[in-house]
């Protein structure tokens, strides 16, 4: 306290005994400790499922069915190509530190599953042309993709073109803990990339 009644702390030598010396050079600096602990903390997300469509044409594929009509079993039919968004989420999984593709799936088909390399994700990436064919033919990509780093955690990404009403075009499913930074890097990827809007 000052002299003045200010609240402004006046440095010791104006005032001071070695103890508010000291007091008053804690409040100004504080330890190495404090600081590399602030520095250091680290919040995490549990459990997190982003659903999306896209702004594209889409054709109704009304069910035979009444009772699937009543119930929203109709399908759509969406206008994007399937090969371009898998490759654009699986860069946003290499950028946010995910590192391995354990598997692909198509329509139902795996065709490609490596969960025993650890640093595959960049390849894939590099050799989609490899699953160009099987992917721009099918109507469903399913993509597992593994974060082995302080945190483990499993994405697992359904990309649909044709998919029921009540359903949205990607699905994009994380299991386990994954820190905060690492899913902002990813949504700010998509959002930059695929015109992704937060509600």
């Amino acid at each position: 306290m000052s002299r003045y009644g200010s609240g402004f702390r006046e440095p010791p030598w104006v005032m001071g005994s070695p103890k508010e010396v000291m007091d008053w050079v804690e409040a100004s600096h504080p330890r190495k400790e404090e600081k590399e602990k602030h520095r250091f903390e680290k919040k995490f997300l549990n459990n997190l499922h982003i659903r999306f469509d896209f702004d594209v044409d889409h054709k109704l594929i009304k069910s035979s069915c009444v009772f699937c009509r009543l119930a929203r079993l109709n399908k759509i039919e969406e206008d994007f190509e399937l090969l371009s968004t898998v490759e654009l989420i699986l860069r946003g999984l290499a950028k946010a530190k995910f590192k391995n593709t354990a598997k692909i799936v198509v329509d139902g088909k795996v065709i490609y599953k490596h969960p025993e390399k650890k640093t595959d994700l960049r390849k894939t990436i590099e050799n989609i042309s490899d699953f160009s064919k099987e992917i721009s033919q099918g109507n469903t990509v399913e993509i597992t993709a593994l974060l082995d780093d302080i945190e483990k955690s499993t994405a697992i990404i359904k990309v649909k073109r044709v998919h029921r009403e009540k359903e949205h075009s990607v699905d994009i499913q994380i299991k386990g803990k994954i820190r905060v930074d690492i899913y902002h890097t990813f949504v700010n990827y998509l959002e930059e990339k695929i015109g992704l809007v937060e509600d």
